[in-house]
């Protein structure tokens, strides 16, 4: 089957710039953005229910925008004055720079990994001695927890969000030819909102192997899954995808 039309569960990318749009303009595709999931922020006195004190720690782990964003409007509302000393250790350069957003980022300590937690394991061993907070959300992949505690690190892991389904009714009677999924909570939401689901001939696509297990684990077939060694990434995987239909 010829795919026409592509429904990705994430937030349309911002700016002109996307390989998404390059692939619709050069394939003739229509592709949509919608979110699946969306985040909504603990309150102050479920925070206060973890016993966590925030005072207690030097330093802050941070693995993604998300956890920035949220670290500071926690910290905001407990009334707790973030000091210059604190330490930030962040999962990439991107969430790096977005701390500018709060911070005088040429005056603080800021260290940064390639994208995954591994890749920050010899940096924060270099900084041992402190104690890390770890900013996440109720979902957070058992990865990041046992990489630290693998390490020896102290650290708190403390859940400042959660990651929820959003409303998708308008969209129950519109079919695409193919969905695209970059976590399980995409998947958990599809099945939420639509229980009765049925994918027929509609290709379902997964970035990563959380969420492609995720999809087999319901019972949904797997069309494509990426990265792959001849597409490291979905847009990659999708255009050899289309290319041989």
């Amino acid at each position: 089957m010829a795919i026409k039309t592509i429904l990705v569960s994430q937030p349309k990318p911002e700016g002109k710039k996307s390989p998404y749009f390059d692939l619709a303009e050069k394939y003739g595709l229509k592709i949509d953005f919608r979110s699946f999931i969306h985040v909504d922020g603990i309150d102050a006195q479920e925070f206060r229910a973890q016993k966590i004190d925030l005072s207690e720690h030097t330093a802050v782990i941070l693995t993604s925008k998300t956890a920035v964003d949220h670290f500071f409007r926690i910290s905001e509302e407990m009334r707790f004055a973030v000091p210059d000393s604190m330490k930030y250790f962040c999962i990439s350069e991107a969430v790096a720079y977005y701390l500018q957003k709060y911070v005088a980022y040429r005056k603080r300590k800021i260290f940064f990994g390639k994208q995954a937690i591994v890749d920050l394991v010899d940096v924060l061993k270099k900084h041992k001695k402190e104690k890390f907070l770890l900013p996440c959300t109720d979902i957070l992949r058992d990865k990041i927890p046992s990489t630290l505690d693998a390490n020896d690190l102290n650290f708190t892991k403390a859940i400042l969000y959660r990651t929820v389904a959003s409303d998708l009714s308008d969209l129950e009677n519109v079919y695409y030819d193919m969905l695209v999924f970059y976590s399980p909570g995409g998947i958990e939401s599809l099945l939420k909102n639509f229980p009765d689901f049925k994918q027929n001939d509609t290709v379902i696509a997964a970035f990563g192997p959380t969420t492609a297990n995720a999809i087999v684990k319901n019972n949904l077939r797997l069309d494509l899954h990426a990265p792959q060694p001849n597409a490291p990434s979905m847009t990659g995987a999708i255009e050899n995808y289309v290319k041989d239909k």
